[in-house]
């Protein structure tokens, strides 16, 4: 074992940060965790982790779970098609594996929703497989150490710096908290701005720190410019004060989520309306701009007709609304 590594194990060790998942008893806690973590920051994720957990207990759990109570106990995390895949993931391992994760990073991988990464982090974790994951906080570490000018978002940067990687994991002894080391070590120490490089355990091998270059690395091209798509939205109730929401269409993204009805979904007259604000959220592809309009029927909603993605309801929050739907109802605009 080289001594960088053995340095970078024994930070690991004397700066332990508490996960709900980590040392997790349970392969499927490790595996929902990894899904979760999927373009989704930590912090955000714990009480997540918990609450799925309880709601879906195991694999078997999960593989019956019906689509209302599954993206409820996703509400909010973002990136939803990630659920469903855990649900078809956990149907395939019932049918296949007899209701046991896969151990192998190739069986993993044919699952739906598990990639390069989150095979490799899942076997490693837990496995004990020496298969090292690179995400964004491992490719920043190395390549600051390395001077690699790469671009690590595109996959052959990424599978070079995880071949180089592997003897290094194989002699660590310790595949699991030598994934976990690195990836906590660009997140805590050798972060995008401002890295505390006197802590770091790999300063005596870091190459962009003896050249003073370490906002150079990695090499970051610059961010394409997002598309804009507007809309306007009707916050309308009836007379009884119950809201309408409309089922969000099609099958990625956002499907399957009640939100606000659009103007032209609502099949019956609409009321004049006031204007209460403006949403905006970013999602990775565009940015959305959603027009809020408020009006109050003076009849019960039930008296007009409905196609069956649009309800009237005396409680929207028992409903799995997308964020916009959930930040406007919560006044936050």
């Amino acid at each position: 074992m080289e001594p960088w590594v053995e340095a970078l194990l024994a930070w690991y060790r004397a700066h332990p940060r508490p996960m709900p998942w980590r040392g997790h008893p349970d392969p499927y806690a490790v595996w929902v965790s990894e899904i979760m973590l999927q373009q989704t920051q930590v912090e955000t994720v714990r009480p997540y982790f918990t609450r799925f957990l309880e709601a879906f207990p195991n694999i078997a759990a999960l593989a019956a779970a019906e689509d209302g109570p599954l993206l409820k106990a996703w509400e909010g995390l973002g990136y939803y098609t990630r659920a469903r895949n855990l649900r078809k993931a956990a149907q395939r391992v019932m049918a296949e594996h007899g209701g046991t994760l896969p151990r192998e990073p190739a069986a993993l991988r044919a699952l739906p929703g598990i990639g390069d990464y989150t095979a490799a982090a899942i076997a490693s974790l837990a496995f004990g497989a020496p298969t090292p994951v690179v995400d964004g906080n491992v490719a920043r570490v190395f390549a600051r150490r390395n001077l690699l000018g790469d671009d690590f978002r595109k996959p052959a940067p990424r599978r070079a710096l995880a071949a180089w990687l592997t003897p290094h994991i194989e002699a660590s002894g310790a595949p699991a908290d030598f994934n976990q080391a690195m990836m906590d070590l660009g997140a805590r120490v050798c972060t995008p701005r401002t890295p505390a490089c006197l802590v770091c355990p790999l300063r005596p091998q870091c190459q962009a720190h003896a050249t003073g270059r370490q906002g150079d690395f990695p090499h970051t091209p610059p961010a394409r410019a997002l598309p804009e798509r507007r809309a306007t939205v009707l916050l309308l109730r009836d007379c009884h004060g119950r809201l309408l929401l409309a089922r969000h269409p099609g099958e990625r993204l956002l499907a399957g989520l009640w939100e606000l009805p659009t103007r032209e979904s609502v099949p019956f007259p609409i009321p004049r309306t006031r204007l209460v604000g403006t949403h905006r959220q970013t999602f990775s592809h565009f940015r959305q701009t959603l027009t809020v309009r408020q009006a109050t029927l003076p009849l019960d909603g039930a008296a007009a007709a409905l196609p069956p993605d649009l309800v009237w309801c005396d409680d929207p929050a028992s409903l799995p609304l997308t964020t916009a739907t959930r930040k406007i109802l919560a006044g936050d605009l």
